[in-house]
Formats: structure tokens, C-alpha cells, sequence
């Protein structure tokens, strides 16, 4: 499979619909997905990096702010088939997969964090979905400092045990990307859960969720600190 053949055939619904509370005090009433980094939205290195590995269409899950967000859409500067879905209200991260569980009509769905930037390949993550067997997967990263994130603990047979607290130190995060079957995200549907992370995920029983580990640049740009950081490690300077 080539780089440009990964996604082709793969849906990828990016959640982008959060308040963004933590970093309201820099980006003021811009949206976090539009955050400017290094003289481009967020948004348009997720966009671009998606398109590296052959995506084809992306459902953006939007809420706060999603006029900012259509609006930007509209000026171009992206291949991409971008369908833009509105909650109503603050749903949540699972929330907003059910609200727009009738747009994604491939098996599988790519899920990802419309906050979160990872160097990785996903024709690899792809690949090793296949290759497990299993009807969910995560894409989960090493970094130095897991303080900000709860760690994954994940047996020898790549399938997670339980996701922990959060502690310092080096550990293996959740990157905030995952591949769903379809039958997957059917029970998501008929849920009630709220989030995905909390919810759905750490419900699971162990060895249900199948994990990826990669070593690669990794930014959440929740806070101001490390959406200072952010240009940097997009850049490939740091991570």
C-alpha cells in the first residue's frame, strides 16, 4: 500500500466542536482548530497531513464557534471533501460521533482530535488495525512528560489493559486518533455516552481495544503553553 492509497477509502471525522476554555485567553474568539500556527489554521496542517496519506473526505464535528470555521473553509486552500456537521449543544466526544454517525459510511471511520498534531504514519496504523483483528483501535504515543495525560498500560499483545491516572514521568499516551468498524460505531450510536474517552473506551473490557505505539512529534494545543510550542514541533524543531 502506498502512502497516497491509506485513506482512500476510509472516512475521517475530526472532533472540533470543544469550547476551548484553557487557551480562550490567547485565541480570543477564534476557534481552536483556526489557531494560527507558524502562518496557517491548525486546521489546514490536519487537513494537509490527511491528505498526505490519501484522504479523500472528512466530516468536521463543529460546535463553538462553527461559523469561524465554515467561513475559513470556504476561502480554499485544501483538496479535501470536507462535510461540516453542527451540534446543537455541546454534545461531548461521543456526542458528536452519534450526531454524525450517518455521514460516515466507511468500515472503518478514522476518529481524531481536531486539537491534537502526530507525526506518524497511518498507513502503518491502518495496517496494524487489519492486521489485529480488533474493532477498535488507538494510536497512542511515547512522551517524556505524561503529567497533562492518563497513561496507557498495553500487554504484550498490543491490546490495552486500562487507561491510567495521570502521573509524570515518561510513559505511552492516548494520541487521540483511533480507527472504528462500523458495527463499532453502531453501539457507540445507540449509547447514551457523553464521552468517548471516558464513556466508551475505559468501559471497555480489557484486551478489547487494540493500540499502536509510535514514537513521533506529538502537540495537544490545549493549553497556551504548548500552543506556544506548537510551530515548533509542526515544523519537525521539537516535541
Amino acid at each position: 500500500m502506498q502512502p497516497k492509497e491509506a485513506l482512500s477509502n476510509i472516512d475521517v471525522a475530526v472532533l472540533a466542536g470543544g469550547l476551548g476554555t484553557r487557551i480562550r485567553g490567547v485565541l480570543g474568539d477564534t476557534p481552536k482548530v483556526l489557531a494560527p500556527i507558524a502562518g496557517r489554521a491548525f486546521l489546514g496542517h490536519l487537513l494537509d497531513y490527511l491528505a498526505q496519506f490519501g484522504t479523500q473526505r472528512v466530516v468536521l464535528c463543529l460546535g463553538h464557534l462553527a461559523d469561524r470555521v465554515t467561513a475559513w473553509l470556504a476561502q480554499g486552500g485544501h483538496s479535501l471533501d470536507v462535510v461540516c456537521e453542527i451540534e446543537p449543544r455541546p454534545l461531548g466526544t461521543a456526542g458528536a460521533i452519534r450526531f454524525v454517525r450517518g455521514e460516515l459510511t466507511t468500515d472503518p471511520v478514522m476518529v481524531m482530535n481536531g486539537d491534537t498534531f502526530l507525526d506518524a504514519d497511518l498507513r502503518a496504523f491502518v495496517a496494524s488495525h487489519r492486521l489485529s483483528g480488533a474493532e477498535a483501535s488507538v494510536l497512542c504515543v511515547e512522551v517524556d512528560d505524561a503529567a497533562r495525560y492518563g497513561r496507557v498500560e498495553i500487554g504484550a499483545d498490543g491490546r490495552v489493559i486500562r487507561f491510567a491516572e495521570k502521573a509524570p514521568g515518561h510513559g505511552t499516551v492516548n494520541a487521540g486518533v483511533y480507527l472504528f468498524s462500523a458495527a463499532f460505531l453502531d453501539r457507540l450510536a445507540a449509547s447514551e455516552a457523553v464521552s468517548l474517552e471516558r464513556d466508551v473506551l475505559e468501559k471497555l473490557p480489557a484486551g478489547t481495544l487494540h493500540a499502536a505505539v509510535v514514537h513521533g512529534r506529538f502537540i495537544d494545543i490545549g493549553t497556551p503553553d504548548s500552543l506556544a510550542r506548537a510551530p515548533a514541533v509542526i515544523a519537525g524543531e521539537g516535541k
